[in-house]
């Protein structure tokens, strides 16, 4: 300290009680006052010029920046008691930009240089244009060195950060679907399944047991394997004759005759149980009738379901949307045309059609000695009655699956009666090989709802993979469908047709362009398809209805119910219906809430 010796410093040391400096308000060192510190503080730079303006910020007593972030400084944490006080302003200070700036351009063709402005445009703004807005000049020189004054418009995406046109979340029209079937008054609902349930269900099954056969087939042409030329694209015959039966459950004569025997106690048809083992990728809504005589159940359905329609693009993220009958324009949300082709239910009964006549033109009937005829006729066809009737090659396999549990007292066994549409040798054994046969339809991949497909007529051939997993995405629900039904006939392959529009503005003409073969169950690999996931709901629905039927009210008593799929969410509904429903025809037609907004 000034002005003692050292003698008399450790002497006062030694007096002291602490070790430090005294705690007074006076001043020492000369007048220059004492900064409290803390042990964590550390010892940064003794000069910082880099790091003032927003690079340094202070925030409690820590620096950050873009070389020494979150890196503490000593004394931050106190107020500055040694700030000078500047007596001059610093703002009329400012600093020269010395920087070279580039003087390169973007060229555009030959001639002159081509400028980008406007929001999310790479190019800087530079004198002589709009800083931003909707609209761009550009600079585009000719021949000659004439350079002529062009505009862009910086929405259509021109550049890496351009604007995309297209429907957003905010401002999409709402698509409130009506159900499949009216739900009346007098229905109660027993039981409401989300489809996150349905996912975890599984039970695992065995291939199955053919308990009969009828009908016939006719061999499949293959020369429709075979990758068409453009100048000769084969156009589908729609006015080829011939009849192919659907019956539904409860009206066939064959599981009639088998309830009877009691060889199983549930009966379905392929269409109907292929919904129910695919429910969870469906969009649209459908509906299910159930009927439990005895101690047996029926998987029905209506006249005109919507099961029996063919859906496109169902499972698009920017699927078809309905028809808008607003009475003016303005009030039009959607944009759709009420007479527009390219409606959900328009596409539907196009794709129906279509995969009603493929079938029949891939096969060889010109030689109607030619086909192979299975042990029992057409169970649906009575030729005293309509002796001219000219059937399509169908074959009904009826088969028998076992959904028994270890836990089960009694075995629980289902019939399914399966369809197959052709027959082909085999190339190395020759033997015959059962298929099945489905038509993908193109309606125009650049209209909406065409959800991103490609150009069949041009990426077909040489880019089939990337076509086929459009179509997955696409047409998840149906394409599951399609391939739930090959596996359950046990279905040796799976043709898939690819058909076009001849003109994408008519529904009227289509083209062939081209068949793949599939196994079944590779396909359903490809697609992430279980078919234990789909027993388990079959399984579980048959559960529910079982454990309503015997709940000691009326015991041994029919009953009804109908599940219905919700329009507008991922759930099912079970409903107790009475006996009578759906007995007279009220009108209630397929697809019922795309149906309407076409009207």
């Amino acid at each position: 300290m000034p002005g003692l010796s050292l003698a008399d410093t450790i002497s006062q040391l030694s007096v002291g009680d602490e070790w430090g400096p005294e705690t007074t308000a006076s001043t020492t060192l000369d007048g220059v006052p004492y900064a409290p510190f803390s042990k964590g503080d550390k010892l940064g730079r003794m000069a910082d010029w880099t790091q003032e303006g927003k690079e340094g910020r202070d925030r409690g007593g820590r620096q950050y920046g873009r070389n020494f972030r979150d890196q503490q400084v000593y004394g931050a944490g106190t107020s500055s008691i040694f700030a000078v006080q500047v007596a001059e302003d610093e703002s009329s200070f400012s600093i020269v930009d010395n920087t070279r700036t580039s003087t390169k351009t973007r060229a555009f063709g030959r001639g002159g240089p081509l400028t980008f402005r406007g929001r999310g445009q790479r190019g800087a703004a530079q004198r002589g244009g709009p800083q931003r807005g909707g609209y761009q000049r550009a600079g585009q020189g000719g021949r000659g060195g004439q350079q002529q004054n062009q505009y862009y418009d910086n929405r259509g995406g021109r550049g890496r950060g351009g604007r995309r046109f297209g429907w957003r979340d905010y401002d999409k029209p709402q698509r409130n679907r009506d159900a499949s079937v009216n739900i009346r008054p007098d229905w109660t609902m027993r039981e409401e399944i989300e489809f996150s349930r349905l996912n975890k269900l599984n039970l695992e099954t065995s291939d199955g047991d053919d308990i009969d056969s009828y009908g016939f087939l006719y061999y499949y042409d293959r020369s429709y394997d075979k990758p068409p030329v453009k100048s000769t694209e084969r156009k589908l015959n729609e006015s080829l004759d011939g009849t192919a039966y659907n019956v539904t459950t409860s009206s066939d004569p064959v599981i009639q005759d088998l309830a009877e025997k009691d060889e199983a106690t549930i009966f379905a048809t392929a269409d109907i149980l292929s919904m129910l083992m695919c429910a969870t990728r469906s969009v649209y809504s459908w509906d299910i009738v159930i009927l439990k005589h005895a101690n047996k159940i029926f998987l029905d359905k209506r006249v005109n379901s919507s099961i029996d329609l063919v859906t496109v693009n169902e499972n698009a993220a920017d699927a078809p949307l309905e028809a808008d009958t607003s009475s003016t324009p303005q009030q039009n949300q959607t944009g759709v045309k009420a007479d527009s082709i390219n409606t959900p239910f328009n596409l539907a009964q196009e794709a129906q059609g279509i995969n009603h006549f493929f079938p029949m033109q891939v096969v060889r009937s010109s030689d109607p000695s030619q086909r192979l005829e299975l042990p029992h006729a057409n169970p649906f066809h009575d030729p005293s009655s309509q002796p001219d009737e000219h059937l399509a090659s169908k074959a009904y396999k009826y088969r028998r699956f076992d959904l028994s549990l270890a836990t089960d007292a009694e075995p629980l066994h289902l019939v399914v009666r399966t369809e197959l549409d052709a027959v082909v040798k085999n190339n190395i054994s020759g033997e015959d090989q059962f298929l099945t046969i489905k038509a993908l339809n193109e309606f125009d991949h650049k209209a909406q709802g065409a959800g991103g497909a490609l150009d069949w007529r041009s990426k077909l051939n040489s880019q089939r993979g990337a076509v086929v997993a459009t179509e997955m995405k696409n047409n998840s629900c149906k394409l599951a469908r399609w391939t739930t039904q090959a596996i359950l006939a046990k279905a040796d392959q799976m043709k898939l047709g690819f058909v076009s529009r001849a003109n994408p503005k008519s529904a009227q003409n289509h083209v062939i362009l081209g068949v793949v073969g599939y196994k079944p169950r590779e396909f359903a690999s490809q697609m992430n398809l279980g078919l234990s996931n789909g027993w388990g709901i079959v399984r579980t629905i048959v559960d529910l209805v079982m454990k309503i039927s015997d709940d000691g009210t009326d015991e041994g008593q029919d009953r009804k119910y109908v599940l219905v799929k919700d329009p507008n969410k991922s759930v099912i509904r079970l409903y107790e219906v009475p006996l009578n429903t759906f007995d007279e025809d009220d009108g209630e037609g397929a697809m019922a809430g795309m149906e309407a907004d076409d009207e």
